[in-house]
C-alpha cells in the first residue's frame, strides 16, 4: 500500500484551517514577481481510500512509516521564500518525519543550475518544472522523473483525470507518462486597474481603444500613468499580442501555435497593427520598450504611479491586505493598500469578442528517480497537487488557481482589501478563467518561436519592422 494514501486516509486537516490566516498573514512580495475557485473539506479525498500503486522505483524505507525520517531537498523558483516553507511546515504536519529543505534559484538561472545536479544522481530529491519551452520544461526535464501515473491513480482513484484541471495533466505528460503533478495555473490576457484611483478621478472603466486612451490621457493630465507595461520585458508583450489576437479572432493564435493556422494570416497583420498602436497613441507610457515588467513596471502600478497594468491571474494576491502591503513595501510605497480590480482586455479591435484568457501550469511538481526516497518524495507531491489541504492553500493564497476542481478559495475566510469594491469582480474573474476553453498561455510555444515573437513584437512597436515582415518572420519558425 502506497503510505501516503494510508497516511491521509487515517488523519483529518482540521489544523490546516487555523493555519490559513496566518499563511495569508506572511506572504512576502518575492511570491509576487514570481509568475507568474466556495468552501471545501479540507480532509483527504474520499477516493484516496482506494489501495494505491507502489511508484515504479524502490523507495527508501525511511519516510513516514515506521523508523526513522528521510532528507529531501526540493528545487525551483517559484513562489519562494517564505511561502514554499510554509508549504513543507503543513505538509510535516501530516508527514512530521520527512525533512524538506527548500532550495531556490532564480527563473533564469534554473535550467544551468539543475541540470548538472540531475546529472550527478544526487542533491536533488523534489523538482519544478513547466509546460512548454520556458524555464525547467517538462520536455528537456521530465526524463529524469518518475512516472506518476499509478501513485496518483492509488490516490485520487482511477477516475483522477476527472478530478483535476486538464491542463494539470496534458502539459505535464511526456511520451505516455504523466512526469510531474501540477501545483496551479496561471490565467493572463486581462488588465488589473486600480479602482480607487479611477474613482478619484472619475475615470471610465475603459471597454474599447477610445476609452482605453481617453482614460490614459485623463490620468497623464493629472500627473499619473494610465497603464504601464514593461515592453522590455518578452513575455508580458507576447500576453498583450495573444489578447489582441484573442480579440479579433478568438483561438486563432493557439491554432498557429499547433501548426493548425499560418502566422501570415491577416488576423495577426492587424494584431500587430494594434500592438504597434499602443504605442503610437500613447496607452503605452514613455520609454515602455526600455523597461521590465518586473521590477519597474509592477512598482509603479502597486506605489499608485500608474492606474493600469497588464498582469494575469497571479496578481489576485495582491488583493489581500497584508499580501499587498508587503508587496508595496518591496515597490518602496508607504501608503495603505488600495482596491485593485481585474478587467477584460479592452475590445480595441471593435469585434466584441472580449473576456477571452489564456493559462498555463505555473508549476508542477516532478520527483527525481534518483531521489534519496521516491516515496517520501512522491508523498509531497501528491499533498501539495492533489490533497484538498495542500490544494487549499493554492487556493487561499490567491497566487495560483487550483488544479483540484473540488477547491476553491474560501470567501468566507478569504478578506480583500475593499470587499464592496472587490469582491463581486474577483470571484467573476476567477470563474470566467476557469471556464475558458483550451487556450494555452506559453506551453504551445516552441522555443524558436518565442524567440522569434518577442523579436518581432520588439521590433513593430520599434517601428524597425513592419507588421507584414514581422508576421512573415513568424512563419518562418513554423
Amino acid at each position: 500500500m502506497f503510505r501516503g494514501c494510508k497516511q491521509f486516509r487515517k488523519r483529518k486537516d482540521d489544523k490546516m484551517k487555523k493555519s490559513i490566516s496566518f499563511v495569508l498573514a506572511t506572504l512576502m512580495a518575492s511570491s509576487t514577481i514570481l509568475a507568474a475557485c466556495g468552501t471545501a473539506n479540507t480532509s483527504a479525498p474520499a477516493s484516496a481510500a482506494a489501495p494505491a500503486a507502489e511508484p515504479a522505483e524502490d523507495a527508501s524505507s525511511g519516510s513516514d512509516g515506521a523508523g526513522g525520517g528521510s532528507e529531501l531537498v526540493w528545487w525551483g523558483w517559484t513562489p519562494g521564500s517564505p511561502l514554499n516553507e510554509q508549504y513543507i511546515a503543513e505538509f510535516n504536519k501530516e508527514f512530521p518525519n520527512t525533512k524538506i529543505t527548500w532550495k531556490q534559484t532564480t527563473v533564469d538561472d534554473y535550467d544551468a543550475a539543475i541540470k548538472p545536479a540531475l546529472a550527478n544522481g544526487e542533491g536533488v530529491d523534489i523538482f519544478e518544472v513547466s509546460a512548454g519551452s520556458a524555464n525547467g520544461g517538462v520536455g528537456i526535464f521530465g526524463g529524469q522523473a518518475i512516472n506518476m501515473e499509478e501513485a496518483l491513480k492509488g490516490y485520487l482513484g482511477d477516475d483522477y483525470a476527472d478530478k483535476l484541471n486538464e491542463a494539470s495533466l496534458k502539459s505535464m505528460t511526456v511520451d505516455g507518462e504523466l512526469k510531474a503533478l501540477g501545483v496551479g495555473t496561471v490565467y493572463a490576457g486581462n488588465l488589473w486597474i486600480n479602482q480607487d484611483l479611477f474613482d478619484e478621478y472619475n475615470v471610465k472603466v475603459p471597454t474599447n481603444f477610445d476609452e482605453w486612451k481617453s482614460a490614459c490621457d485623463t490620468f497623464k493630465e493629472n500627473g499619473i500613468i494610465g497603464f504601464v507595461q514593461g515592453a522590455g520585458q518578452g513575455a508580458f508583450n507576447m500576453d498583450t499580442y495573444h489578447a489582441i489576437c484573442d480579440n479579433i479572432q478568438p483561438g486563432l493564435f493557439t491554432k498557429a501555435t499547433r501548426g493548425e493556422a499560418e502566422w501570415t494570416d491577416p488576423v495577426f497583420v492587424q494584431a500587430l497593427d494594434l500592438w504597434k498602436k499602443l504605442f503610437d497613441e500613447g496607452i503605452m507610457q514613455d520609454g515602455a520598450l526600455g523597461i521590465q515588467q518586473y521590477p519597474e513596471a509592477n512598482n509603479m502600478f502597486l506605489s499608485g504611479q500608474a492606474a493600469m497594468v497588464m498582469m494575469g491571474s497571479w496578481y489576485t494576491m495582491n488583493c489581500l491586505p497584508d499580501t499587498m502591503r508587503a508587496n508595496m513595501e518591496a515597490a518602496s510605497s508607504t501608503d495603505e493598500p488600495f482596491a485593485m480590480v481585474p478587467i477584460n482586455f479592452p475590445d480595441i479591435a471593435g469585434t466584441g469578442n472580449v473576456g477571452y484568457v489564456f493559462c498555463d501550469i505555473d508549476y508542477a511538481t516532478a520527483v527525481a528517480k534518483d531521489a534519496a526516497d521516491v516515496q517520501a518524495a512522491t508523498d509531497f507531491a501528491l499533498w501539495l497537487g492533489a490533497s484538498e489541504a495542500g490544494q487549499q492553500m493554492i487556493a487561499d493564497s490567491l497566487n495560483l488557481v487550483p488544479v483540484l476542481k473540488s477547491v476553491s478559495p474560501n470567501w468566507d475566510k478569504v478578506v480583500l482589501t475593499n470587499p464592496e469594491k472587490q469582491n463581486k469582480p474577483v470571484q467573476e474573474y476567477l470563474t470566467n478563467a476557469m471556464a475558458n476553453p483550451d487556450n494555452p498561455r506559453f506551453g504551445g510555444i516552441s522555443a524558436d518561436l518565442n524567440q522569434a515573437m518577442m523579436d518581432v513584437l520588439a521590433g513593430v512597436a520599434s517601428g524597425t519592422l513592419s507588421s507584414a515582415d514581422g508576421a512573415a518572420r513568424l512563419a518562418e519558425v513554423e
